[in-house]
């Protein structure tokens, strides 16, 4: 019989085949629920157990007994399904009982890719994959064109972030069934939007964790990662466990037609063979894509550039890189906050020209506050192969309250900035509620039990240390219990902050229909765009395009007047003054609209304010 993957449980011929890598076993056997146990011969000489069990049918409950001891009964390491949690039996599931609808899905082309990060648990009131399925509508209706999964993988107690999965081919019971998160992958293709999910393939969590059991080579001392046991890539019998994760990303592209991948800290996935194991789970997802186009983005910490690009230019494979340098330039210019890993950007217009323009500021400079080099050249990387933002998950959390970016800053500045994230001509990502301005926090939460709670909760008031302001005593009494379900609560958002902040709502979806529609901004080509500093706190990008050129003002201060203005990208091709295209000082954002930008008297770009020019 031919299996779809070398390990797990899969439904075929009458029965179910079973294979599991178990090296440091003497035997293993099946304990199908209502059955007595069913020994596993071995396969080969690599460790593997394997048989095929006439009548196990799918739904059955089943654990994994090593050596004859009652005492050492786990579930499958690649249990499709825990449906009690990572401690409880695995079921086998029949990924081929669920009807999909998406035949006619083509998936999503590089030039329409507008990112929208979600946590399934605090996306909606319900916290499940049916109830986001039934928010996809509105989402497409933005303009969103992926969404971004958090971590689905199960992991230990009743919420948390998903980082710390340790079922990595198990979706969550938390937010459904697996056929729950078909329907919702396949809801998102019928409204035109397109499913990718962030996996982590450099640690497991720590509650739940039994890959040990049955081969300690799963993991190594010869490197280090600041969340767990760093995965064994290329040492001793690490062969079995990198076909274990690049399984694993062709099984999520493969059995639940997922758009792409987000690799979760790269930086931290140790590798020093060649081909770098990266390069193994990008190839297998594309193979299991058969011909669709994926997204597959990392997160690097240390700004490997090469991670996007080919694997014939010495590349990793994937298309784009999260851009925390964009990040924190925006962060610093709308708060004037630069503690912590902020303190190396000073969010000045040319550093946002720079972004725009190339990407990563930090391409190989001295970075003070890592006491290092940070990044690498990245001058061959097109403007799509960056990922930008004004939040994500991480960066909301890192603040003492999870305070959301707009309540940070002045609402002018929020909608400037917004603007040029959005037709900027990198790939534009989104947080969870930030297109209607949510008032909910994001927090950090994980439940554990009593003692790694504990050990949780003062990890993370050490973490946050690093930023001054929240060492004072005032603000560590405010810091919440990451264990407390109160604060995983307080996270949801409330579907009727759409209604109630319909401007900010409008203010995004009209930037992504100009980003969509217009020429200029459409072409998302970042050696068209040149930039130039008008003052302290303003800019200008100008859009070259054959069809007519686009001028982005961007001022995140007073009003500036420009008398004379002896820049030439402020000049109209025409000769004739600048029609106003698009202003975020709109009443209908919440502006108190705009004022003429050239006369005979001037070149006035507004304060704390956006407009698109042509």
């Amino acid at each position: 019989m031919t299996r779809r993957y070398p390990i797990g449980a899969e439904c075929e011929g009458g029965g179910a085949s079973f294979r599991v890598w178990a090296p440091d076993c003497q035997t293993v056997e099946v304990v199908l629920e209502g059955r007595s146990p069913v020994p596993l011969p071995k396969d080969g000489d690599e460790g593997y157990f394997a048989a095929h069990i006439a009548g196990a049918r799918a739904g059955q409950l089943y654990r994994y007994r090593l050596d004859g001891d009652a005492a050492k009964t786990f579930p499958d390491p690649a249990s499709r399904f825990q449906p009690d949690g990572p401690h409880g039996p695995s079921r086998i599931i029949d990924p081929s009982g669920y009807t999909w609808g998406d035949a006619e899905w083509r998936g999503v082309p590089p030039e329409r890719r507008v990112v929208y990060e979600m946590h399934v648990g605090t996306f909606t009131l319900e916290g499940t994959f049916e109830a986001a399925a039934r928010e996809l509508g509105h989402l497409a209706a933005l303009g969103i064109t992926l969404v971004e999964v958090m971590p689905v993988a199960d992991f230990g107690g009743q919420f948390g972030w998903g980082y710390d999965g340790v079922n990595m081919w198990a979706p969550t019971r938390l937010y459904g069934e697996p056929d729950a998160f078909r329907a919702f992958v396949d809801a998102a293709h019928a409204e035109g939007v397109g499913v990718i999910l962030d996996v982590v393939y450099n640690h497991l969590g720590p509650d739940g964790n039994y890959l040990t059991q049955f081969a300690k080579d799963y993991f190594t001392t010869k490197y280090s990662c600041e969340w767990g046991a760093a995965i064994n890539f290329d040492g001793r019998r690490s062969r079995s466990v990198r076909e274990f994760f690049a399984e694993n990303a062709a099984y999520w592209v493969d059995e639940y037609h997922l758009d792409g991948l987000r690799f979760d800290a790269t930086q931290s996935i140790h590798d020093e063979t060649l081909p770098h194991v990266i390069c193994e789970f990008t190839r297998r997802a594309r193979e299991a894509a058969r011909g669709r186009p994926l997204f597959l983005v990392a997160e690097c910490e240390a700004q490997e550039a090469r991670l996007a690009r080919t694997y014939e230019n010495g590349g990793y494979g994937m298309d784009a890189l999260w851009n925390d340098d964009f990040h924190h330039s925006a962060v610093v210019a709308l708060t004037g906050k630069s503690e912590a890993y902020y303190s190396d950007t000073l969010g000045k217009p040319q550093e946002l020209i720079s972004a725009v323009r190339w990407g990563y500021l930090f391409q190989g400079q001295r970075h003070t506050w890592q006491k290092n080099r940070r990044g690498h050249a990245a001058f061959d990387l097109g403007a799509r192969a960056f990922v930008s933002y004004l939040e994500n998950h991480d960066q909301v959390a890192n603040t003492a309250r999870g305070t959301r970016l707009h309540q940070r800053t002045s609402p002018g500045g929020f909608r400037a900035l917004t603007a040029l994230t959005l037709l900027g001509p990198a790939t534009p990502m989104l947080f969870q509620g930030q297109e209607f301005a949510s008032t909910r926090p994001f927090l950090f939460f994980a439940d554990h039990d009593r003692e790694l709670a504990r050990a949780v909760r003062t990890g993370r008031a050490a973490f946050l240390a690093q930023f001054p302001s929240m060492t004072t005593t005032v603000v560590q009494a405010q810091l919440h219990d990451p264990a407390s379900r109160e604060t995983f609560e307080r996270c949801k958002l409330d579907p009727e902050e759409r209604t109630k902040n319909a401007g900010t709502l409008a203010l995004h979806r009209d930037l992504l229909a100009l980003r969509r529609h217009d020429h200029a901004f459409a072409a998302q080509r970042a050696d068209l765009v040149h930039g130039a500093v008008l003052g302290e706190d303003a800019l200008a990008l100008r859009f070259f395009c054959a069809q007519g050129d686009r001028l982005l003002l961007v001022n995140l201060g007073r009003d500036l007047t420009l008398v004379p203005a002896p820049e030439p990208l402020l000049a109209s091709s025409t000769r004739e003054p600048w029609r106003l295209v698009w202003s975020s000082d709109d009443p209908r954002y919440g502006g108190a609209g705009i004022a003429p930008i050239e006369g005979d008297w001037g070149f006035r770009v507004p304060g704390y304010a956006a407009v698109v020019l042509g």
